[in-house]
């Protein structure tokens, strides 16, 4: 069997969240619009009767590294890289203009010895079109192709250029019957803080900045039947709070109800969470 580690890396918002997701046939990693969405690597297992590849999807490479947290964050994917993968997949918004952000990517994968698929996500959408600014690019990779990582276009054509590069090994990595879900470094605290930060962000978009994380106490499963979740929303800034609470307490209700929904399609079990606002202003520095 073929079996090997692949690396997915590109600039903020590309969709490499949707397309691990994608890819393993379920949520592993929270997706939004917001850029720094993904903080930390996720990893993710794919099994089939070709082989295993476990996914490393890496926080989007940005610019400008203004505060504690994001100087945290930038540097994770080159750390991801330089630890040394079988594969890399780039993945390209062919929909945006190309930029200093995608210049920095470029240069990082450059350094890697790796092979390289280039993959223009988002073939879904026609316009805006920019694929001829990133043209120059695809002599530097060893495949080549359109997908979208929403309709799943082309995914099965980008598992078989990567499993073309896994080496062959005597037995997989990983052992996935003992797997409850494909997510291999998210336990279930990690994965609930990480659905209500998406939820978070979902609700309250361009109305808060980037200044919020989520931290889950306890996740207590009842005699009942109900999991009952217990979790903060930490903003740096008490004006923030107010907004993430909103007017007579609706957006924390909303927050937490969009949260409660998805568990409980995900776990087909009643949940209820206890979700509460604290102001921290040194949270980044915990990151």
């Amino acid at each position: 069997m073929k079996c090997g580690v692949v690396a997915l890396i590109g600039r903020p918002n590309t969709g490499k969240s949707t397309l691990i997701n994608a890819l393993v046939g379920q949520k592993v990693s929270i997706t939004s619009p917001k850029p720094q969405t993904t903080r930390y690597a996720i990893q993710a297992v794919y099994e089939d009767d070709r082989g295993q590849i476990i996914f490393i999807d890496t926080p989007g490479i940005f610019a400008k590294v203004e505060d504690s947290l994001s100087r945290k964050i930038n540097p994770k994917a080159g750390d991801v890289i330089t630890q040394g993968v079988d594969a890399i997949v780039y993945l390209a918004d062919h929909t945006r203009e190309r930029s200093f952000e995608e210049n920095k990517t470029l240069g990082l994968v450059r350094t890697a010895k790796a092979p390289k698929i280039l993959a223009y996500n988002k073939s879904d959408i026609h316009r805006p079109d920019y694929k001829i600014q990133y043209k120059f690019m695809e002599e530097e990779f060893d495949r080549v192709l359109d997908i979208s990582a929403m309709t799943h276009a082309n995914i099965n054509i980008l598992l078989e250029y990567i499993f073309s590069f896994l080496p062959e090994k005597s037995e997989p990595m990983v052992d996935t019957s003992k797997l409850t879900q494909p997510g291999l470094n998210i336990d279930s605290k990690l994965f609930v803080a990480e659905l209500i930060r998406e939820k978070a962000f979902l609700f309250l978009r361009r109305e808060l900045p980037y200044s919020l994380t989520t931290v889950v106490d306890d996740i207590d499963n009842r005699e009942n039947g109900t999991m009952y979740v217990k979790a903060r929303i930490l903003t740096n800034n008490e004006k923030y709070k107010g907004m993430i609470v909103g007017k007579s307490g609706v957006m924390i209700k909303e927050i937490s109800m969009a949260t409660r929904k998805e568990l409980e399609t995900a776990t087909n079990r009643k949940v209820y969470v206890d979700l509460t606002v604290e102001t921290d202003p040194h949270w980044m520095d915990y990151m």
